[in-house]
């Protein structure tokens, strides 16, 4: 979060605990979340929850409750998937802006007039559209605002809704669980003849960059652009996030749009799988697909052209410095790869201008001549993102409320305090009576100094008014401590209160928004009218059969069977 701010980011999608996309060491605890409300908000930033999974009937209260916490700390507004659970919201906190997730898999106008019923300000467009779809989408339905992703890793489904991790390891993508099961080694086999037909990563998606479609994007009616990096490492954020802040500026003043290769490059080495300009630039067909890795492989820099001891020789398009990692791997493809750190390396010579180098490095493993080398991890490009948020903090204190103190007392008689915080407010009064000072008599200063030691309090001192206070009287430092003290108690307590009052309120606005969902008309045993049996089919004899056997509707899907029938003859049924 603190690279994507430093870096220029308007605005940070985060995850909180629960029912979020990704739920494996990537969400925020409510007071991380706190805090990066915080410190977005002081440089004019938002941040948006991703409420983005789909929730079970069971978990509804739970997941309206954490959104009313998040709501208090400080979110701008939520992305969701869950269409009941967007209209539960609605109901529940009324003017709380709602984003539409790419899981909804918006992508024509329809599904865009949908969202702008259901109250919904901004949808994040399916990942499937065209600049040609997109446009069509913005001059149908004006009033929402259009979101789409520009950079990251892409989902070999439609828009993320993608049930084969579910299926095969029981761990639901829509759950926020993914196992990558696209990303696996597959073999493609005819199931008739057994014969393979092809072997590799055949379904593992090439990563997103969308760099050279800025201009277009723009053109077809996008308001925003979304990079996805969640579970990435900040350096990560912090390179990308700064590149399209880069050319997204270049662009607004009417300069040339499109990055230059050296300007693409470092978003190479951060991490790619191969980029695709997905369906910016047309239907992308196999090269959507990387076939050959399913990770991040770094940059070729060169290769390995001899031996000397234990060092081995690289003719380089880039120089390696101390510090980088490197991978070495066979020409051919064939063979056990191996890489390193390196430790030791000297330039033997270099081009004029830099770039090119014939560079010796020591190896601890001896590599074959002719073999490929791979900067994976470039030193100077990770030091670089760093530095770039290092002057973030790491923490931001919460906002304090403003202690404001009137204080009275005379001779013979106890001190007394009323303090005053927001609405809420206090009175305290001592348990010993003011005397005559012998040495420092108690003034501004002393009672500022004690009385303002606030510490991890909610509150932070103000003003003190001291004139109803006689002149040249003394009290022990410890009855203004235990006076600060009870100050503290009595005006939390109050806050306490009134945020268990909101809860409280906020608890009755939740069941009865629930109960018109439990509510509605449930057919009896006897009521069979009101039944409605639907069958699930894939080709016209079972949609036949399942409306002889009684089925009140039939669904039709048409993805998971080849040759779907024709729409008139499924009508006919």
């Amino acid at each position: 979060m603190r690279a994507a701010i430093a870096n220029g980011a308007d605005a940070v999608y985060l995850g909180a605990e629960r029912f979020n996309a990704r739920d494996e060491g990537a969400q925020l605890s409510m007071p991380e979340v706190g805090e990066a409300c915080r410190m977005a908000h002081e440089r004019g930033r938002r941040i948006y929850l991703t409420l983005n999974t789909l929730v079970k009937p069971a978990e509804l209260a739970d997941a309206l409750r954490l959104l009313g916490d998040a709501i208090d700390i400080g979110v701008d507004a939520a992305i969701v998937q869950d269409v009941g659970l967007v209209r539960l919201i609605r109901r529940v906190y009324p003017s709380f802006e709602i984003h539409g997730s790419t899981q909804m898999t918006v992508h024509d106008v329809s599904g865009a007039a949908f969202m702008r019923e259901l109250g919904i300000e901004r949808v994040v467009l399916a990942r499937e559209n065209t600049i040609g779809d997109i446009r069509a989408i913005h001059e149908a339905v004006p009033g929402i605002g259009l979101e789409t992703f520009v950079h990251g890793a892409l989902c070999i489904s439609y828009s993320g809704q993608c049930y084969m991790s579910g299926m095969i390891s029981e761990r639901s993508a829509n759950r926020g669980s993914c196992a990558q099961s696209c990303r696996k080694d597959y073999h493609l086999t005819d199931a008739r003849s057994g014969r393979e037909l092809d072997a590799g990563y055949l379904i593992s998606a090439r990563d997103l960059g969308a760099g050279e479609h800025l201009a277009a994007i723009a053109d077809a009616g996008v308001g925003c652009l979304k990079v996805e990096g969640r579970k990435k490492k900040p350096e990560y954020v912090a390179v990308v996030t700064r590149s399209y802040r880069d050319w997204l500026d270049r662009l607004d003043r009417g300069e040339p749009a499109v990055p230059t290769p050296d300007e693409v490059a470092p978003l190479v080495q951060i991490f790619s799988r191969g980029f695709t300009g997905g369906m910016y630039g047309g239907r992308a067909g196999r090269d959507y697909v990387t076939r050959s890795h399913p990770d991040n492989r770094g940059v070729v820099v060169g290769t390995v052209v001899g031996r000397e001891g234990d060092e081995i020789l690289v003719d380089t398009t880039e120089a390696l410095a101390v510090g980088d990692g490197i991978g070495l791997a066979p020409p051919d493809g064939v063979g056990e790869e191996t890489g390193f750190t390196v430790e030791a390396v000297r330039t033997v010579a270099s081009a004029p201008g830099g770039g090119r180098a014939h560079q010796a490095i020591r190896a601890r493993v001896a590599v074959p001549l002719g073999w490929i080398v791979r900067r994976t991890f470039h030193a100077a490009l990770m030091s670089g993102a760093r530095a770039t948020f290092a002057g973030m903090p790491t923490k931001v204190a919460a906002r304090r409320e403003r202690l404001d103190l009137r204080v009275f007392g005379s001779a013979g008689s106890p001190l007394k305090i009323i303090a005053t915080a927001g609405e809420t407010y206090a009175t305290v009064r001592g348990a010993i009576a003011l005397v005559p000072a012998t040495k420092r008599a108690l003034d501004q200063g002393q009672l500022r100094e004690q009385l303002g030691r606030l510490g991890e309090s909610p509150f932070v001192l103000g003003t003190v008014d001291d004139a109803a206070l006689a002149r040249g009287l003394f009290v022990p430092v410890s009855e203004l401590n235990r006076l600060r003290q009870q100050i503290v108690e009595d005006l939390g307590s109050q806050l306490d209160g009134i945020a268990a009052g909101g809860s409280a309120g906020r608890e009755s606005v939740i069941a009865d928004a629930l109960a018109q969902v439990d509510g509605a008309p449930v057919a009896t045993a006897t009521d069979t009218a009101a039944i409605r049996l639907i069958a699930e089919v894939f080709n016209e004899d079972d949609a036949r059969r399942a409306a002889e056997a009684g089925a009140t509707e039939v669904v039709f899907d048409p993805f998971l069977r080849h040759p779907a029938p024709i729409p008139p003859r499924l009508l006919a049924l």
